[in-house]
């Protein structure tokens, strides 16, 4: 078990008191560290990381330090609903972050609930119960999300295309990303296009070629994609590895700026929330500073989502005061607005009865001779 305690002698002085009688804000979190996920969960916290100890450094917040305590779940539920029961009752935090698959939710939420703990999503999908309207005690920094995401992409799907879609889907067989694929097949034929297969595959795969395969043969001129990074890559290496040629979408987590330069692959298209660091904006320039500062071993173009999930924890628990306590926060967090400074196309608005956001705002990415170009600018979506 991976554990990292910031100010720990302060944290052991204090797992035996209230929330409330600590010396320090006591945030925890259960991510996917490791396992084959991990790529797309590992450098999000270690950007949470890095921002708490800036806050720290700083004074902290109303004057008092913010423990962190990171637990790895690699992945498993099981794993997940023992960390969180041990970071709610050993080390009795007020903030619970989920960072790992949706298939750790459940048993997350269960436990959460229990104990009054609101729960904060970061880095992993936002499930539907975060939007309007929403579970009280659940919220979600998360750029993507379910049904909104699809959406989005669809409809720069048909504005793009020359001609009839045919298009394919690709999940991994875990509950939102095969739920999504559902919905999004459902959705397209709505928007006349022809879904012709869709294949659900198994979080250990070693072999993506049969999936593929099934894919090519379905005779697809799109396929699509809303799953962790690995079975997206992975089912478009192995269609193109089948020499199928035509247009390919997936969603933009944090390894998409690396990816598309990597690939050099013109027809492949990332839907992002998150502003790629090619942008250069002066946000991005901070993280990158303090992630070579603090000796991080992930490029600074995978931490946009720890960095907003910092944000939101930093005004949440300003928003908290002294003494906090897991009512004061949740509180603190239903009225709440969270400036991301360009990393997205607008703030995250939280209300009483939204804990997703109010707006929402998509780009499209793909590589063009040389360099990744935007396809698509800011496309907003009112969340309703």
């Amino acid at each position: 078990m991976l554990k990292a305690t910031f100010f720990g002698a302060i944290a052991a002085c204090a797992l035996a008191l209230p929330a409330a009688a600590q010396d320090a804000y006591i945030v925890g979190i259960t991510a996917a560290l490791t396992g084959p996920p991990s790529s797309t969960y590992a450098p999000a916290v270690d950007a949470l990381r890095i921002y708490i100890d800036r806050v720290n450094a700083a004074g902290g917040v109303n004057g008092k330090k913010i423990n962190l305590v990171i637990e790895d779940d690699g992945a498993q539920p099981s794993k997940a609903a023992a960390n969180t029961k041990k970071l709610i009752s050993e080390d009795n935090v007020i903030l619970m972050v989920n960072a790992s698959l949706s298939s750790t939710y459940a048993p997350v939420i269960a436990e959460t609930k229990n104990a009054n703990v609101p729960l904060l999503f970061a880095s992993g999908v936002c499930p539907p119960s975060v939007y309007p309207p929403t579970a009280p005690l659940e919220f979600c920094t998360t750029g993507y999300a379910a049904h909104y995401d699809s959406q989005a992409t669809l409809d720069f799907i048909k504005a793009d295309a020359k001609g009839p879609v045919k298009i394919g889907f690709s999940a991994m067989a875990i509950p939102l990303s095969r739920g999504e694929m559902d919905y999004a097949m459902g959705l397209s034929k709505t928007m006349g296009m022809d879904p012709v297969d869709e294949e659900i595959i198994p979080p250990p795969t070693p072999d993506y070629m049969p999936f593929a395969t099934k894919l090519r043969d379905a005779g697809p001129n799109w396929v699509y994609s809303w799953a962790p990074w690995v079975t997206q890559v992975r089912t478009l290496d192995a269609l193109r590895k089948l020499g199928w040629q035509d247009d390919y979408i997936a969603w933009g987590h944090l390894e998409a700026e690396a990816e598309l330069a990597r690939l050099k692959d013109n027809r492949f298209y990332t839907v992002n929330s998150n502003a790629l660091f090619q942008e250069g904006l002066p946000i991005q320039k901070e993280i990158a500073g303090a992630a070579e500062k603090a000796g991080s071993k992930y490029p600074a173009q995978t931490m946009t989502e720890g960095w907003i999930a910092g944000m939101a924890i930093e005004a949440a628990l300003k928003g908290a005061g002294w003494p906090a306590d897991r009512a004061k926060l949740r509180t603190a967090m239903e009225t709440l607005t969270i400036d991301t400074k360009g990393l997205r196309g607008g703030p995250i608005v939280w209300t009483k009865d939204n804990h997703f956001r109010t707006m929402l705002y998509y780009r499209v990415y793909r590589w063009d001779g040389g360099k990744i170009v935007r396809v698509q600018d800011w496309k907003n979506y009112a969340v309703k």
